[in-house]
């Protein structure tokens, strides 16, 4: 099935939203990736390094799907908010913010094209998957951060 140019200007749209706001995920996870300190350095740099490379990829992806349908790539990225609290605590609640937009974004995506586009439908479902795992991730992270548990 063919979109009709309604539908496809606003999938260019969201694709560009979904660009814009992956792109500005690789700066934020990257910054965060620079700015952990402790004693869980080392295992959470690795995890905010592999955010910001799976960032870029989203955004490529995006991007591709913007040519695809014939629209132009946005040049932007999305505002990005600087508590300069760098806690791991505030680095997660602010990571699960970001993960949660995107989320949104996907969704938006495949409310449009549901039933109108396979690729389309088929592309927001898989990175939907891939967000949700991202915010189930972030929780538990958040969960052991305020363990009172005491050894």
């Amino acid at each position: 099935m063919m979109l009709s140019d309604h539908i496809k200007e606003k999938a260019i749209g969201i694709l560009n939203a979904i660009f814009e706001l992956e792109m500005s995920g690789v700066i934020i996870y990257t910054h965060y990736s620079l700015m952990i300190v402790g004693y869980n350095r080392i295992p959470i740099v690795q995890w905010m390094k592999e955010q910001a490379q799976e960032g870029l990829r989203h955004a490529c992806d995006a991007g591709e799907m913007v040519v695809h349908f014939g629209g132009h790539p946005s040049l932007k990225i999305s505002k990005i908010n600087e508590s300069y609290c760098h806690n791991i605590h505030q680095i997660l609640e602010e990571s699960l913010e970001h993960e949660k937009h995107s989320l949104r974004l996907y969704y938006e995506l495949l409310a449009l094209v549901s039933g109108k586009s396979v690729m389309l439908e088929e592309y927001a479902r898989k990175l939907i998957v891939e967000e949700e795992t991202h915010i189930m991730q972030v929780e538990k992270m958040l969960k052991s951060s305020h363990s009172k548990d005491v050894c």
